[in-house]
């Protein structure tokens, strides 16, 4: 690990946002240090077979950094180029304002909305839960990975947060990580002027596993962490202080959460970032290291695919089912119209008890 590849991934930023004239510059920067420690040291994924079935899911809550999370795409070697990358926020390219999972390559859920991506990720880390129960063998864990996200202060003031990791906590979801992007400023200002929550307690109060994290730079902290939370029995909130656009004439403000830096600003920033005053200029030994994510995964990979084949010739019947999963296969259902007359809930029931056979 090491810090030229993450200020690489908080200049492709940068300049996509310059580029675009629009964006968030603040969670790009602030935030790069705990992405880039997930993607490389944690991150089960493979840019080769970006929907494999037992790859670890990331979702980005925060959607507003997309432009970092695009950045991190292409240096790792999904279908993201360069060219894409200075398309950023442009009319049916391929990196749109908020990721889009129907889009570009590697992502795993659509997020925009704050708040939702938790609960998305609560849902996606339940499907895992739900699929090694009924596949995994004791000598044969076919169904094994985490969800991480990566979410700021606003998912956390949402509603539909507070349900979601009420649920994660009630279901012991301990594959379930969230970093907390801890920076003390919302879009308006500093974040006590809406919300002085204790956040350990809260999440420890719905039963959840927490860890701090006090310098949000220190990218081999932030990893110890996330070994220990995958070592609980819970899931884990891990809050990462950070500074919001750290770096930036307007570090640790409201003005670097939503709008593009000023020319001057962005002169200055990548001189203190020691990166290339060109554009989208990326050192080969940047990608060099991000190599070695995909190397690694695509080695994850084909390693499961053995354990697999090994799985569909010790059980055929849940193989089967298996396989059927894998080919994402389409099942139709059939509903009767009943005559009766009932509660809307008591048909909703029904209706599930069909999907879920």
């Amino acid at each position: 690990m090491n810090m030229k590849s993450v200020n690489a991934v908080r200049g492709l930023s940068i300049d996509m946002i310059g580029r675009a004239a629009s964006g968030h510059p603040g969670i790009c920067m602030g935030a790069a240090p705990m992405a880039y420690t997930l993607f490389k040291e944690q991150l089960k994924i493979d840019t080769k077979n970006s929907k494999w079935i037992n790859r670890d899911r990331f979702i980005l809550s925060a959607g507003h950094g997309s432009a970092m999370y695009y950045s991190l795409l292409h240096l790792t070697g999904f279908k993201v180029s360069i060219e894409d990358i200075k398309q950023f926020r442009q009319l049916n390219s391929n990196t749109p304002g908020h990721p889009e999972s129907f889009i570009t390559d590697g992502i795993d859920v659509s997020t925009g909305p704050l708040g939702q991506g938790i609960a998305m990720a609560v849902g996606t880390a339940i499907a895992e839960q739900y699929l090694s129960l009924k596949f995994n063998k004791d000598n044969n864990k076919i169904i094994d990975h985490y969800t991480y996200v990566l979410c700021g202060d606003g998912d956390l003031m949402e509603g539909i947060s507070y349900e979601s990791c009420s649920l994660a906590g009630r279901l012991k979801l301990s594959k379930l990580v969230v970093l907390y992007d801890s920076n003390d400023i919302s879009l308006d200002g500093p974040l006590s002027i809406s919300m002085n929550e204790n956040i350990k307690k809260r999440f420890e109060s719905q039963n959840w596993n927490y860890i701090k994290v006090n310098d949000g730079e220190n990218i081999e902290e932030i990893n110890e962490a996330i070994i220990q939370a995958k070592t609980s029995d819970k899931p884990t909130l891990i809050e990462v202080k950070t500074i919001i656009g750290i770096g930036s004439i307007n570090e640790g403000t409201s003005k670097v959460h939503g709008a593009p830096l000023s020319i001057e600003d962005v002169e200055s920033v990548k001189k203190k970032y020691k990166l290339s005053e060109i554009p989208f200029e990326v050192d080969k030994e940047v990608y060099n290291d991000f190599a070695t994510i995909g190397e690694k995964g695509h080695s994850a990979f084909l390693n499961w695919e053995k354990q697999l084949k090994e799985y569909m010739k010790e059980y055929p019947k849940e193989g089967k089912l298996m396989s059927r999963l894998i080919a994402g296969e389409e099942i139709k259902l059939e509903f009767k119209k009943v005559e009766e007359v009932l509660a809307s809930r008591v048909a909703g029931s029904r209706a599930i008890d069909i999907i879920a056979s």
